[in-house]
């Protein structure tokens, strides 16, 4: 085939469909599932990736009962008028030529809601509701459910079906000793743990017939103590084979479990081999996923013949094109996912509609467009971080004539920074893409140029977007100004030497950034190998859930992470991703110190004390160099020349709101600006 991705391209028989690649958007629950005037919305954000080439879509997931909601009135399948509500999902995807299967979803006890059912009465250690024990009645009578939702599902006009059986959900939760204690005939043996399972597979064939896709996401490694072992993943998988599942979905790890799984920090395809491994037992189709971002990596695993396709999710939410560019040659142009879940999985956990960082039209496809103008306008945009960037690269796609100015030497701002922190090289991905977007859109770029007002003026721009972004700011501390004082921007740019003690200041977003920054050698990104035994995770296919003790990387420098306030550190992190931070400062052996006071800088070090009802005594911290990470301050000098010379002026991003560091907030107000303009 005449693509850069030959194995990538190739068309898959998978069951009785006939995939036109092999990349397959994953199963993400957007927030959209749940009611039924978001119905248009949702079938657009799946037409747009069927557009841009996905061969086939999974949806977010679907109950088969009103007991195994993901949420209060969630997404379900249960009944003829549901099946109008699919039918426009389906023949939106069908109109672009793409497929479409249902993933069948029983949340048990991850279920968001206080009627929900499970193995056993244990509650989940992320849900505060406790879940009724399933008898044999509730059992077979969602045996009966599965097979139900399968056959509306069929009549709702979908290629086929996923059966969500990991993550830590229903199914899952029946397969692993560390939720199944039964000791009736769906516990106890491996036969009678995994019984469920085959019986809902063998009832959905039943119901659909041979012609039509069954897809099961199995959990291959769990990740959690208690899990299963290799051996009964394998049982399984053979099983499955045998009972007429046309092909396997890999999937990794637990919800609760402490081993990240689809972070920025994991590096990418770490979990590949476990999907290869499972060659040996099967001959059915296999479908990896976690961490899949880039055709290169997929291509990559294809190519090596023990995988037959790749699930994305997050980046055809990035770039619903991704399929499209690269089949075309043009992967410099792919908007690759980052793996921050800042507007993903931080919204799904709690219950918000699901968009993207990088693209914030994903999920607000109806709403958020950018349509060629009528009438070109000539657009001065200030400032080359995610705002300025976001901003000149869409008002560009709308057809203005736009002129980016910067201040410094090359574009980024902010991820610029972010992208030299342990873990967070993706980051400069997205640089890369912007790079190449400007050029793409004809923009023209001013590096080392600062756009005073005056010239702005005189160049009698109609719209002039202002990004100029944010500076350090700097606490008012006595020795502030002391020789071993840094700001957080110059210590990761290399500007200034650090010292082998260190204070942060400050224990935001940035703070844990720092933090992990100055605990690691000067070359962060770990391997394979080193990022395993940092976590513990264990290839040893004997040890259940393939998790053993971890040992961490002994840090490089004796760091403090001091803040103002009382209580645990990092609390305002997101979801999905804060504990990994945290989890990552403690592995490194950081002393956290919560509730300080500042009282100088000296040669001496920090010096702290403590509120007069607080019992610690006053502490100097013995420290070569003070780190400040203690918030931002906007520039915004321009504002107010241009409003007076009446120039049309938008503030975005950092120069907008400065208390707290958001790319999301900035990307997406740089998109609405232009596409408003």
């Amino acid at each position: 085939m005449n693509t850069p991705y030959p194995h990538l391209f190739e068309p898959l028989e998978l069951g009785s469909v006939t995939l036109r690649n092999r990349i397959i958007m994953g199963s993400m629950h957007t927030g959209l599932e749940e009611r039924a005037w978001d119905t248009k919305k949702l079938a657009a954000y799946y037409a747009m990736r069927a557009r841009g080439g996905a061969a086939l879509i999974i949806t977010g997931g679907i109950a088969p009962t009103r007991l195994g909601l993901l949420l209060p009135f969630g997404g379900k399948l249960t009944n003829k008028i549901d099946v109008r509500r699919h039918r426009v999902l389906t023949d939106a995807v069908h109109n672009e030529g793409g497929k479409i299967a249902l993933q069948i979803l029983h949340a048990g006890r991850y279920g968001y809601t206080p009627l929900k059912v499970s193995v056993g009465r244990e509650k989940s250690p992320i849900h505060p509701f406790q879940p009724i024990r399933m008898n044999e009645a509730i059992i077979r009578q969602t045996i009966y459910s599965y097979g139900r939702c399968a056959k509306l599902a069929k009549e709702a006009g979908y290629d086929g079906i996923e059966i969500m059986g990991g993550e830590g959900y229903l199914l899952n939760t029946f397969l692993c000793p560390r939720t199944n204690t039964r000791t009736d005939r769906w516990g106890g043996s491996t036969e009678n743990r995994q019984r469920i399972v085959l019986e809902i597979v063998d009832r959905i064939r039943k119901r659909v017939g041979d012609d039509f896709l069954v897809i099961i996401r199995q959990s291959i490694a769990d990740l959690v103590e208690g899990g299963q072992t290799w051996d009964e993943i394998a049982q399984l998988s053979r099983a499955l084979e045998a009972h007429g599942v046309d092909a396997i979905n890999t999937d990794i790890g637990w919800h609760e479990a402490k081993v990240p799984t689809i972070v920025t920090s994991v590096p990418r395809a770490a979990f590949v081999k476990f999907t290869e491994r499972l060659r040996d037992e099967v001959s059915i189709p296999l479908i990896a996923s976690n961490r899949i971002n880039t055709p290169e990596i997929a291509e990559e695993i294809l190519r090596c013949g023990r995988v037959d396709a790749v699930s994305m999710a997050r980046p055809l939410l990035a770039d619903p094109d991704l399929p499209n560019k690269a089949q075309q040659g043009r992967a410099d142009e792919i908007n690759t996912c980052i793996g921050c879940n800042q507007a993903c999985l931080d919204h799904a956990f709690v219950g918000k509609k699901v968009s993207c960082l990088l693209n914030p039209r994903a999920g607000r496809e109806t709403v958020l467009t950018l349509s060629p103008t009528r009438h070109a306008k000539r657009v001065a945009v200030i400032g080359a971080g995610p705002a300025g960037l976001s901003a000149a690269v869409a008002a560009a796609e709308c057809g203005h004539r736009v002129e980016l100015f910067e201040a410094g030497s090359s574009i980024g701002g902010q991820f610029a920074i972010a992208a030299r922190i342990p873990g967070k090289e993706e980051f400069s991905e997205t640089i890369r893409y912007y790079t190449r977007q400007l050029e793409v859109g004809g923009v023209t770029v001013h590096l080392n140029t600062w756009a005073g007002a005056e010239h702005l003026i005189a160049e009698k721009f109609d719209e002039v977007i202002i990004a100029t972004g944010v500076v350090p700011r700097i606490p008012d501390i006595p020795g502030i100004d002391h020789p071993k004082v840094v700001t957080y921007a110059d210590a990761v740019l290399g500007h200034r030497e650090i010292g082998s003690t260190v204070a942060v200041i400050g224990a935001g977003g940035i703070g844990f950034d720092i933090t992990e920054f100055l605990t690691v050698e000067d070359s962060p990104t770990l391997d394979l190998k080193e990022w395993e035994q940092e976590w513990g995770v264990s290839e040893d296919t004997s040890i259940p859930g393939f998790v053993t003790t971890p040992r961490p990387t002994p840090a490089v420098r004796t760091v403090y992470l001091v803040q103002r306030k009382s209580g645990g550190q990092g609390r305002g992190l997101g979801k999905t991703t804060g504990w990994v931070h945290r989890a990552s400062v403690k592995m490194k052996g950081v002393e956290q110190i919560s509730g300080a006071r500042y009282d100088r800088i000296d040669d001496a070090g920090l010096h702290l004390h403590f509120d007069d009802d607080d019992d610690r005594a006053p502490r100097v911290l013995d420290v070569d160099t003070v780190v400040v990470c203690a918030g931002q301050e906007s520039v915004r000098d321009l504002i107010d020349p241009l409003t007076v010379a009446g120039i049309r002026t938008h503030v975005i991003g950092g120069a907008d709101i400065a208390e707290e560091l958001d790319a999301k907030r900035a990307i997406r107000q740089g998109t609405e600006v232009a596409a408003a303009l």
